[in-house]
């Protein structure tokens, strides 16, 4: 019902029509599989370390990559990395039997929230080993309350458990749950790389102009109302570059118009003037991660709605970030902000005051950036902690 409603509803119905028949169809049932799957594109970049790895050890597999969420799939459906990319079908005892049966995996790997309870228990039903990566676990969930017995039992079709903190190890640990290893989160690996294969954008060059530049991040309107008052404080001279979490051309042209004529759009920047504009508007996607390596000062959304996005990609570039207030899930965040590399924000002033102190004193932007560089190289390392398990306990097994 909600798909005449809500677009992504209805890519979500649309994605799973003649699912069955086009793995049947695309699949060669002699091959040798590996099965990742991510809920959406967040998830995808946690899990793209691990995918990549092991198509670097393994030429000889082929890889499945499944997704739950058409803002994952719709994204990344042509990603090279894989050789198959599906959306998974829903989580029903019969559509588990078939789809598992179809792709007949070595191995499958869930990256973080993934418990489909039918895949679970069909996956262990076969002897198909499953290893649960960058989890985290949280004593709110059902697997930790008095009538989570039926929960906890799914867990034990999981193989091992690769989590990224010692809290969420306890918990497990406290329910029974032995075969657990803290790796740290994988996105760390993936925010690593993208630094040390960065590429250079021409356009966003000419845009900056030597100029100093905020970078926004994933933003909701409520950000931009933050980041777009700065351009009434005296002596702002920062360039901004703001990158919306939805581009649908309705969200961009509001955006478009709060700027009163002070912003250009990446897509048709071709012919503009770019120097000339103190605001440019991403309304593409897929670049936002490398645009951060411009930036001097980071403001990364979500944090006035249900919390905020990657701020790791900024942070591997060395660059402090600011957030708003629905920070507290995420332990990178909380870190950092103990660190003094990220900043809380609760409304324009003390989002210009945080700007001010940095721009003003250059030893303690140094002192913030250093920290967010660190950050980033001391927590690397979680794929090949995990990799190296899954060679031990899984693939060679397999042969």
């Amino acid at each position: 019902m909600a798909s005449f409603f809500n677009p992504k509803a209805k890519k979500w119905i649309k994605g799973r029509k003649g699912l069955f028949d086009e793995i049947k169809n695309r699949l060669d049932p002699e091959e040798k599989v590996a099965w990742f799957h991510c809920a959406s594109l967040g998830e995808f970049e946690q899990g793209r370390p691990l995918i990549e790895a092991f198509r670097h050890n393994h030429s000889d597999y082929k890889i499945v990559l499944t997704f739950f969420s058409p803002s994952g799939y719709e994204i990344r459906k042509d990603y090279s990395g894989a050789d198959y990319i599906f959306y998974l079908p829903a989580d029903t005892s019969k559509n588990a039997v078939r789809f598992v049966s179809l792709i007949h995996p070595s191995v499958a790997i869930f990256i973080k929230y993934e418990f489909w309870y039918n895949y679970l228990a069909q996956l262990h039903h076969e002897k198909i080993p499953v290893i649960m990566a960058s989890a985290i676990f949280r004593p709110g969930q059902p697997f930790f309350k008095w009538y989570g017995t039926w929960f906890r039992k799914q867990l034990q079709n999981i193989h091992y458990f690769f989590v990224q903190n010692d809290d969420s190890r306890k918990l497990l640990l406290s329910v029974g749950i032995s075969n657990v290893a803290i790796s740290g989160d994988t996105r760390f690996d993936r925010v690593h790389e993208i630094k040390i294969r960065k590429k250079s954008f021409p356009l966003i060059e000419k845009f900056k102009d030597g100029s100093q530049v905020l970078v926004a991040g994933s933003t909701w309107p409520k950000d931009e109302e933050l980041i777009l008052s700065l351009l009434n404080n005296p002596g702002f001279s920062f360039k901004l570059i703001i990158a919306p979490h939805e581009i649908h051309e309705t969200r961009i042209r509001d955006l478009v118009a709060k700027t009163k004529g002070k912003a250009a759009r990446y897509s048709n920047a071709d012919n503009e003037q770019l120097d000339s504009y103190q605001i440019l508007i991403i309304d593409t996607i897929g670049i936002l991660s490398q645009l951060y390596q411009y930036a001097f000062i980071s403001y990364i959304g979500g944090g006035f709605g249900k919390g905020i996005h990657n701020i790791l990609e900024a942070v591997t570039f060395g660059i402090p970030v600011i957030f708003g207030p629905e920070y507290k899930k995420f332990d990178e965040a909380v870190d950092l902000i103990n660190l003094k590399g990220a900043f809380c924000i609760h409304h324009k002033e003390e989002l210009n005051n945080i700007i001010h102190s940095l721009v003003d004193n250059p030893d303690f932007y140094k002192i913030c950036s250093d920290i967010c560089t660190n950050f980033v190289k001391e927590k690397t390392g979680a794929t090949q902690m995990i990799m190296q398990k899954i060679e031990e306990s899984v693939m060679t097994k397999k042969g």
